[in-house]
């Protein structure tokens, strides 16, 4: 098993039909010991109960909260005394024009999709190095590559093109301290978010640009996250995984 006893921690990963929580899935299924946290701490805990195997954990944690994540820190150390693996994956988005964000949704999107990777983050940096490594993954998405998304204002683009800026920064910093941090940039995968809004047209029309001609799974991403948390990905730090179907083929 590529995750073998393993440590675990995934943020925004109580939602079963997310991204987050198909990553814990998968995790589980290659031998690690998963934490989700989630903003409800009982639909955390459920969705940890569900997972294969045994020792998975389920917190409350709101990323946009520096002491709740500390706090989250805690009580995974008490339980395991380690983390292996980081997956910032929480996140938010919101469908507006650049004249319609006001700064309270500024704030919001920033905060949960840029300030939280950073802060959980910070939360458990000091364990990594104090073990002599580990690996960090976080959420970015094809729109802070392509300048905005399908459900996602520039707002969204420009937190989430900012927590490719951070990883980076944080991958050579932390490079001598064996921690790895990568990104992963999903195109349009089918999860709740897109529950609902997306009618048979867009679809149709959607799909005429992504060449493998179909939409994304939260599965794909997870099986991205999965490579970069494992000793496959034992040389790649400050990388990006590109998981979008061929909808943006760049240099």
């Amino acid at each position: 098993m590529l995750l073998d006893s393993k440590v675990a921690v995934i943020s925004g990963a109580a939602g079963v039909r997310g991204i987050g929580y198909a990553t814990a899935k998968l995790f589980a299924e290659q031998g690690a010991k998963v934490v989700i946290l989630d903003l409800d701490e009982a639909a955390s805990q459920a969705a940890a109960a569900t997972l294969p195997g045994a020792g998975h954990l389920g917190l409350a944690c709101d990323v946009t909260d520096a002491a709740a994540c500390r706090r989250a820190a805690d009580a995974v150390l008490a339980r395991h005394g380690r983390i292996d693996v980081l997956i910032n994956n929480a996140g938010i988005t919101q469908p507006v024009k650049t004249m319609e964000i006001d700064a309270a949704s500024w704030d919001r999107i920033l905060d949960v999709n840029l300030r939280g990777v950073l802060q959980l983050s910070q939360a458990f940096i000091p364990q990594f190095r104090k073990q002599g490594g580990g690996a960090i993954a976080c959420m970015s998405s094809v729109s802070a590559q392509r300048g905005g998304g399908i459900f996602g204002g520039p707002h969204y683009s420009a937190a989430k093109a900012g927590v490719l800026g951070l990883a980076k920064a944080m991958a050579r910093e932390l490079g001598p301290d064996n921690v790895r941090v990568n990104c992963v940039t999903p195109g349009l995968i089918e999860t709740d978010i897109t529950g609902g809004k997306l009618t048979d047209a867009m679809r149709a029309d959607i799909l005429k640009g992504i060449p493998l001609n179909r939409l994304g799974q939260a599965r794909d991403v997870a099986s991205a996250y999965l490579f970069l948390a494992s000793d496959l990905s034992s040389y790649i730090t400050g990388g990006v995984i590109d998981v979008n179907g061929g909808m943006l083929i760049h240099g």
